[in-house]
């Protein structure tokens, strides 16, 4: 027999019909490996894009934040003295007209600076104990004062600024 002939004899399947004829589709075996695989991918994966959400729904708070601080000054500056907590959400020109975040992942809540001195300010972002972000232990309070000043506790009351500001 020529070396053709064996070639074609190979590819044929040595039963005179190309292999793809003979057969079609996967076999129950190869489609639960495959399925487990994926199983196995998804079970790895998923914590891994928790924590990248919980991450990413931080920048509702620390966005608030900043926002705060800046709208203090600003009132500061028209008023002579920062606003007070009651004042958080009122409009302008009585308060900073700030409900709450933007996407509503953090409770905001205004307090006097350290000390009781009328001279400063601290906001505070507190996860939402109903909402998505619940779950994140690591930065559950996010806070920033009228010196700049940025803090972090987690769940358990230690710092985590480290962790939690950018």
């Amino acid at each position: 027999m020529s070396v053709a002939g064996m070639l074609l004899q190979r590819v044929m399947g040595g039963r005179g019909r190309p292999p793809s004829q003979g057969a079609c589709g996967f076999s129950l075996t190869e489609l639960l490996v495959t399925l487990a695989i994926l199983a196995l991918l998804a079970a790895a994966a998923t914590p891994l894009w928790i924590k990248q959400l919980e991450r990413a729904r931080r920048l509702d708070a620390t966005d608030a934040l900043v926002r705060v601080a800046v709208l203090q000054e600003r009132f500061y500056f028209e008023n002579g003295r920062y606003a007070r907590a009651g004042e958080l959400a009122v409009p302008p020109p009585a308060g900073l007209g700030v409900a709450g975040t933007e996407r509503g992942y953090y409770e905001l809540r205004l307090r006097a600076a350290e000390g009781g001195s009328s001279d400063g300010f601290a906001v505070e972002a507190v996860a939402d104990a109903q909402g998505p972000q619940a779950g994140d232990k690591q930065c559950r309070v996010m806070s920033v004062d009228s010196t700049g000043l940025r803090a972090s506790e987690n769940a358990d009351g230690e710092d985590s600024t480290d962790a939690c500001w950018p």
